[in-house]
C-alpha cells in the first residue's frame, strides 16, 4: 500500500524524525522512500546514533569472538547521510539472493563478517586477480573501504569470494563496494 502525503505533512514527519540539519540533505527520492517506510527512518536514526563500529585493530580482532547474531552497526569514519543511506539500501537489494552480502552496510551481522573476512587471504587466479585489481583501482575509496580496518578485510574477502564463487567481474565488485561503503558521508 502506497501512502500519499501532502508535501508539507512529509516535511513535518521527516523533520520530527531527523531534525532540520539532517533534513537539509534530502532529495526527493530519499525523502519519499523515508516517508513511505517508517522502518527505514527508524533504522537510519538508530544506526546513525547508536553505532558500535570503529576502525581500530582491537575492534577488528574482536569480531572473531562476537556471537554470530551480534550486529556491527553505524559508520566508522564520518556521520551517516540519509540520501546516501537510502541509495545504498535500495541498491543492495539486487544482491539479496547471495546470503553473504549484507543488505545494509551500516548493520552487518557479525556472522557475515566472520564468514567473509577469511576470504581476504584467498589466493586468486591471474584472471580473478585482474578483476580484484580493477575494483581496487576504480572503486570510490580505491579499495573496499577508506582505511585498512575490519571493513577492508571483510569487504575485500567478500569480493574475493564473489569473484571466485559467483563469477563477479571487477565492475560488479566496484558497484558492490561503492554501495557498501560504511564510512559515512555522501559517497
Amino acid at each position: 500500500m502506497t501512502r500519499t502525503m501532502q508535501p508539507n505533512r512529509r516535511l513535518v514527519v521527516l523533520g520530527s524524525v531527523f531534525g532540520a540539519v539532517t533534513f537539509a540533505g534530502f532529495f526527493k527520492g530519499s525523502e519519499l522512500a523515508i516517508a513511505e517506510d517508517p522502518g527505514l527512518a527508524n533504522r537510519f536514526k538508530d544506526l546513525s546514533q547508536n553505532g558500535n563500529s570503529t576502525c581500530s585493530s582491537k575492534f577488528t580482532e574482536s569480531i572473531a569472538t562476537m556471537p554470530s547474531t551480534s550486529r556491527i552497526k553505524g559508520s566508522c569514519c564520518s556521520p551517516m547521510e540519509v540520501k546516501r543511506y537510502v541509495e545504498q539500501v535500495n541498491g543492495l537489494v539486487k544482491y539479496r539472493d547471495i546470503p553473504i552480502v549484507p543488505a545494509d552496510p551500516y548493520d552487518i551481522p557479525a556472522g557475515i563478517a566472520q564468514k567473509a573476512m577469511p576470504y581476504y587471504d584467498l589466493k586468486l587466479t591471474v584472471v580473478e586477480q585482474q578483476a580484484y585489481d580493477h575494483a581496487m583501482a576504480n572503486s570510490n575509496e580505491k579499495g573496499p573501504c577508506c582505511c585498512q580496518c575490519w571493513r577492508w578485510n571483510m569487504y575485500g574477502g567478500l569480493a574475493k569470494y564473489l569473484i571466485r564463487e559467483h563469477g563477479f567481474t571487477g565492475e560488479k565488485i566496484v558497484e558492490l563496494w561503492d554501495l557498501s561503503d560504511g564510512c559515512g558521508g555522501a559517497d
